[in-house]
Formats: C-alpha cells, sequence, structure tokens
C-alpha cells in the first residue's frame, strides 16, 4: 500500500471518529435557535453553574459532556415552566454547593472563601517574623547584642576617652 493511500485512509478514520461530536455540536446549535429567550434563560443559569468536570469553567463554557447534559437538563426545565431560583436549587439539592460559581457564605464554605486570606495574613506574619530575626542576627553579629555589662564597660571608655580629649584640647 502506498504511502498516500495510507495517509487518506487515516484521514478518513480520524473524521469518522469525529463525526459523533459534530452531531452534538449541530444538535446543540439546533436547541439554541428554537427559543432565543429560553435560551437566553438557559445560559444566565448556566453562567452560575460551575463544570464538575472542568472546574475551573461554568457549564455554559464547557464542552464536557457532563456539561452538555446539565444543560440539557436545564433547557428542559425551563420548557417545564420552572424559576431559575428552582432550577438553581434542583442542581444544589443534587449536586451541593460546589456546582454553584459563587457558592453562599456558610459554615461548611467559611474555608473557601475566607482561606486565601488566612493564608496571606499567616504568610505576612511569617515574613516580619523572619525579618526581624534576620535583623536581630545581623545587629548581633555586627557587634550589636552586647551584654549589660559590656555596654557599661564600653560607655566608661567612651567618656574617660572623651575626658582625655578635652584635656589634651584644653592644653
Amino acid at each position: 500500500m502506498s504511502p498516500f493511500k495510507r495517509l487518506f485512509l487515516a484521514a478518513c478514520l480520524a473524521l469518522a471518529a469525529l463525526a459523533p461530536f459534530a452531531s452534538l455540536q449541530a444538535k446543540e446549535a439546533a436547541d439554541l435557535a428554537a427559543d432565543p429567550v429560553a435560551e437566553k434563560r438557559l445560559m444566565e443559569i448556566s453562567a452560575e453553574l460551575r463544570c464538575l468536570v472542568c472546574q475551573n469553567q461554568t457549564i455554559a463554557d464547557s464542552n464536557a459532556d457532563l456539561a452538555l447534559d446539565l444543560r440539557r437538563e436545564i433547557r428542559g426545565m425551563i420548557q417545564q415552566g420552572k424559576s431559575d431560583r428552582e432550577i438553581l436549587d434542583f442542581m444544589v439539592a443534587r449536586y451541593g454547593d460546589f456546582v454553584l460559581y459563587r457558592p453562599p457564605v456558610q459554615n461548611n464554605t467559611a474555608l473557601l472563601w475566607f482561606g486565601p486570606l488566612l493564608i496571606l495574613v499567616v504568610g505576612l506574619v511569617a515574613l516580619v517574623r523572619y525579618l526581624r530575626r534576620r535583623n536581630v542576627a545581623a545587629t548581633a553579629a555586627a557587634g550589636g547584642g552586647l551584654s549589660e555589662a559590656e555596654r557599661r564597660r564600653a560607655e566608661t571608655l567612651l567618656q574617660e576617652a572623651a575626658a582625655s580629649d578635652k584635656k589634651d584640647s584644653a592644653q
């Protein structure tokens, strides 16, 4: 078999493997065109829900299979006449607060909300303590760590030197 035939066969197999995904995209586009008002609501609700597969995207932005299923389920609830609050409450009841892209401040989500601030404060305290210790160590290494007796002896020597300088300058 020639290299061109092999290449052509590989390209055909790759396209055949991608065909099911193309139909999913086409169905999603057809649903979008069906009812623009419902789709606008769907996108607003989807922007409030986290993709449980991607975790850093909303289900409106995600193309994961679970996100497609959740959008399809939300679309069905919209067609049943459920309110946005009812849909969000259903999703929270099913998947927990984690499904909300902005979870509420509660006892079980306090660490999520205040954890970064806590880490920042702990880091700043550790930095200040480290810098103070380093400053004390540098001062001690430079001779600033005199005991009380050494400090008195140094003051006596400085006073004697100053007194002798006064005598010398007076003569």
